[in-house]
């Protein structure tokens, strides 16, 4: 009899070990996007988390925590419990980040993992109609006869707003003032009401404004024309080798167990790779992003490389 207790005493302990352990997922995710309201990653966080809310079969919860170009909401999430139930927005800005900002108390790739890409948009550069250029050519021309007077908004130092801005100052030789704001959104309300007259903004958060006359788009800046605002030209047929889209994808705590991650990354690619999720994208200005775990570990490493170097050569700071 006391040889069999050891045994008998872990049968029944295995049911009290099994209660304790509830499937995944048993209550609401978190998607925490480090930018304010009606930026790209809170516009991409938004459109996924319904179809993964379906597919899941809980809710999924949009949290903003905007603040040091992403790096507060990123952090948060960093150093999340790896429980599957936090994930976060991000995309080119994390990846800059790595180099901007030293003291950020994470690193990346180290600390997160990649779930799924949502989705690709190019940017646009937009004026306040006071000032008085109505091409990428004048534009540049005002800049080089006004060194240091215009001053540009963007929503944080290593936002692709903010570093698209310093692109082109660094590749057009010219000279514009970052002002920044707490987000994208405050920093295009800015623009539209002639506060801060420039700007590198999202095509799907932009667009509107240009329809509207508020602002004017002069060029976008992807490889090649967008095809949300055809007759606006890219910034490269004036400065070649210009090129900054915008990504946006997810990431979640590294030690989170790969099971969730790949059932993560299943339901995100399976919206985005949909008719609907890619009709939708084309709505918002964007593309659908899809790729495999691989493939989009590999766009991380890349930008994180890629942005550092821009970031070194063109001597930006974090302000």
């Amino acid at each position: 009899m006391i040889a069999r207790r050891p045994l008998l005493a872990g049968l029944l302990a295995t049911p009290a070990v099994h209660a304790q352990q509830a499937p995944w997922p048993s209550r609401p995710i978190r998607i925490v996007v480090p930018f304010g309201l009606g930026g790209a990653a809170d516009v991409a966080a938004r459109y996924v988390a319904e179809p993964l809310s379906q597919a899941l079969g809980v809710p999924v919860i949009i949290d903003n925590k905007p603040g040091a170009g992403g790096r507060i909401g990123t952090d948060l999430v960093a150093k999340a419990a790896p429980d599957g139930y936090t994930l976060v927005t991000l995309g080119n800005t994390a990846a800059a980040n790595e180099t901007l900002q030293p003291q950020r108390g994470y690193v990346l790739l180290r600390d997160l993992t990649g779930v799924a890409p949502i989705n690709l948009a190019n940017n646009v550069l937009a004026l306040h109609p006071s000032v008085p250029a109505t091409t990428l050519p004048e534009f540049i021309a005002l800049l080089k006869r006004e060194p240091g007077k215009w001053n540009y908004a963007h929503s944080g130092p290593g936002t692709p707003y903010h570093l698209a801005g310093e692109m082109l100052k660094h590749m057009a030789g010219v000279d514009m003032v970052a002002v920044s704001f707490r987000g994208s959104n405050e920093a295009r309300t800015a623009v539209i009401s002639g506060q801060v007259p420039i700007m590198f903004d999202g095509i799907p958060s932009m667009a509107p404004q240009i329809a509207g006359g508020r602002v004017r788009g002069l060029a976008t800046t992807g490889a090649r024309r967008d095809s949300f605002l055809p007759d606006l030209p890219t910034v490269a047929e004036t400065v070649p080798g210009f090129e900054y889209p915008i990504w946006v994808g997810l990431m979640m705590p590294a030690a989170t167990p790969r099971p969730i991650v790949e059932r993560l990354h299943a339901e995100v690619t399976k919206a985005m790779a949909s008719e609907t999720g890619r009709a939708a994208m084309r709505r918002m200005g964007a593309e659908s992003m899809v790729m495999t775990l691989a493939e989009y570990d590999a766009l991380l490493a890349r930008d994180v490389e890629m942005l550092g170097k821009l970031v070194r050569e063109a001597g930006i700071t974090a302000e």
